[in-house]
């Protein structure tokens, strides 16, 4: 088993490294993932498929370069995508 550091990761940009990540639906996905939910109950929230809710995991595993949700947790936080804005005051 190969294991790599985490910063490096992070140093060389993941592979499908994109701007407009993370969107307000990755950090939903991620934050319900971060509970600890089961995929039922995530897909459920979401109000997706289990299959959908599998693919969206997986894509963002492709798009961060990593092989497990582990490391797709681990490597989120490092880049602070689990951080969540607070709402805006109404009249702002």
């Amino acid at each position: 088993m190969t294991v790599t550091p985490m910063t490096s990761v992070v140093a060389a940009r993941p592979v499908g490294w994109t701007r407009n990540e993370p969107t307000t639906a990755t950090q939903h996905l991620l934050q319900l993932m971060r509970t600890g939910a089961t995929d039922r109950a995530i897909a459920r929230e979401l109000d997706v498929s289990l299959r959908t809710l599998n693919r969206r995991i997986a894509r963002l595993q492709t798009l961060l370069g990593v092989q497990s949700r582990f490391q797709l947790g681990a490597l989120a936080a490092e880049l602070e995508w689990l951080t969540v804005a607070p709402p805006r005051a109404s009249g702002e």
